[in-house]
């Protein structure tokens, strides 16, 4: 899963991030919600640490913000000054507070209680339709895909493939692999077939299909989409 931490102090991202990797999280930093909100549109987040008192944009303005488009966990971080704050945080919408200095263990705990309401009250299931990789999002419940924010229109096979690859992004599907998982039939001599569809999907969502950022060849072995 992954958990985006916010703070202004590079030190205390660094060693929030050191605990939860531990764990097996993976790890998004941000040093002021500005910053966070991007990572949040562009990559999917199961679960926000932000600290009240950072620059450009604070966690409780930042906190309700992220709030107008999605639930995801959000636990505040506050200095035991900021009582007045972590009220007004709890309003807009976190989920929880702790007070530094923290305890490893008390974060990891809330951390994870976090995460087990969320999936038991279907968070990550809901959000299981759209997926992310860099500025690539591809919404399987509306079938739209968008590139940098813009629509991109591909035929119902190219979509199929796209699909595949990107809900199991950094993965290699061999070339019979995604023949018979689109076309739902064994491979006989699918190399033209797949590979002409892989080309035209890059000229629609690449900047330089020659030079692709999303959709790569694994020499010898299939495609992925890279996983950003």
């Amino acid at each position: 899963m992954n958990i985006l931490v916010c703070d202004d102090d590079k030190a205390i991202v660094d060693a929030i991030g050191i605990y939860l990797e531990n764990e097996g999280y993976k790890i998004f930093k941000a040093f002021n919600g500005i910053e966070a909100i991007k990572i949040i549109k562009d990559h999917e987040i199961h679960l926000i640490i932000i600290d009240i008192m950072m620059p450009k944009m604070d966690g409780i303005r930042a906190t309700k913000k992220i709030r107008e488009e999605n639930n995801i966990p959000l636990i505040l971080l506050s200095a035991k000054s900021e009582d007045s704050d972590k009220i007004l945080g709890l309003n807009f919408g976190a989920d929880d507070y702790i007070t530094k200095p923290y305890n490893p263990l008390e974060l990891i705990a809330r951390v994870k209680s976090q995460l087990r309401r969320y999936t038991a009250l279907g968070g990550l299931e809901t959000r299981s339709s759209v997926y992310r990789t860099g500025g690539l999002m591809i919404d399987d419940d509306s079938k739209t895909i968008t590139v940098d924010d813009d629509e991109v229109h591909l035929t119902p096979v190219q979509y199929k493939i796209l699909l595949l690859l990107s809900a199991n992004a950094g993965k290699v599907f061999s070339i019979e692999e995604i023949y018979e998982k689109v076309w739902n039939e064994a491979a006989h001599s699918p190399e033209n077939t797949v590979t002409v569809h892989i080309r035209k999907i890059r000229e629609k969502i690449e900047i330089n299909p020659k030079e692709p950022k999303y959709l790569k060849v694994v020499w010898g072995v299939g495609y992925k989409v890279e996983k950003l």
